[in-house]
């Protein structure tokens, strides 16, 4: 016969072990259901109809557009060329498409775009972690970065192109200057982000510089610095497009001037639509570098 005692104990076990189990289950299911807080409440969904949701989001918002945008052509009775109906539009659209000068156009852009990025990424994470982490360098170029911010880009377009003349390179500069300051204050931002007490603790391990930065300061930094990277990323579009307005012969900012001086009305919401498109992929791609990037986050 068991004695009391150890039977009790032997029941608190089972309990404890059943206990677990059950919020293991709990916390896994959990974790596979996402939650949706909407006017209506809040709704459970489980994560693996997550891409079919959104999918039909986007697909209902773009229908709407579309609707509305029908609506208003058939009730103000505009002529093509003030206003085209979403059929020219995609008419237009299909006709571009298979010709080899619409993709060199989108090529020239797309070299413009990935170029000012890059570039001016680069130039802002170097001189954020400067500015950052010295407080001389922070006192000299911080005033020079915002005031630089109060110069309209438009303005500075055509020097640019007499400077570096009518190729690539101005329209690069011009996106470079666009997406330097957001990734800048970004950086500076994750960099001062980090908790003291973290840079104690590497410092009383006799952590080296590239150390500190390495294990520390880069992972705080990092969400941040992804965040105006996307912010960048289609800012660098904007400012190809305003490089290519100044002076080009080739880019789809050319074409959108190209159709707004033909009234081909059509050509330019269709060049439009390529340039939304273009942003969005220069988002995600950002987006999707973060998502897994950060994984460690979840």
């Amino acid at each position: 016969m068991v004695p009391f005692g150890v039977s009790c104990w032997f029941e608190s076990m089972g309990c404890c072990r059943m206990n677990k189990e059950v919020n293991m289950a709990v916390s896994s299911k959990s974790r596979q259901m996402t939650l949706i807080r909407s006017p209506l409440g809040e709704i459970r969904i489980s994560r693996k109809y997550m891409p079919l949701l959104r999918a039909g989001a986007i697909g209902l918002f773009v229908l709407s557009v579309i609707a509305v945008w029908q609506l208003v052509v058939v009730l103000g009775r505009y002529p093509a060329f003030i206003l085209p109906a979403p059929r020219e539009v995609g008419n237009e659209l299909l006709s571009i498409l298979p010709t080899p000068a619409f993709w060199g156009h989108v090529a020239t852009t797309l070299l413009e775009v990935l170029g000012g990025l890059s570039i001016g990424a680069a130039l802002a994470i170097g001189l954020g972690y400067l500015i950052a982490k010295s407080s001389i360098i922070n006192t000299l170029a911080s005033p020079l970065v915002v005031a630089s911010q109060a110069i309209p880009i438009v303005a500075i377009a055509p020097l640019l192109a007499i400077w570096f003349g009518y190729g690539l390179t101005p329209k690069i500069v011009t996106s470079l200057l666009i997406v330097f300051f957001p990734i800048l204050v970004s950086v500076v931002a994750g960099l001062r982000s980090v908790e003291p007490n973290l840079r104690d603790l590497m410092r009383s391990l006799q952590a080296t510089r590239w150390q500190m930065l390495i294990k520390l300061e880069a992972p705080a930094a990092l969400p941040m610095v992804l965040s105006g990277l996307k912010v960048g990323a289609t800012l660098a579009v904007v400012g190809a497009i305003v490089g290519e307005f100044v002076n080009s012969d080739r880019g789809l900012g050319f074409l959108i001037k190209q159709g707004n001086g033909e009234y081909n009305t059509a050509r330019t919401f269709a060049a439009l639509i390529v340039l939304i498109v273009m942003a969005l992929a220069m988002y995600g791609s950002v987006a999707l570098v973060e998502r897994k990037w950060l994984a460690w986050r979840r």
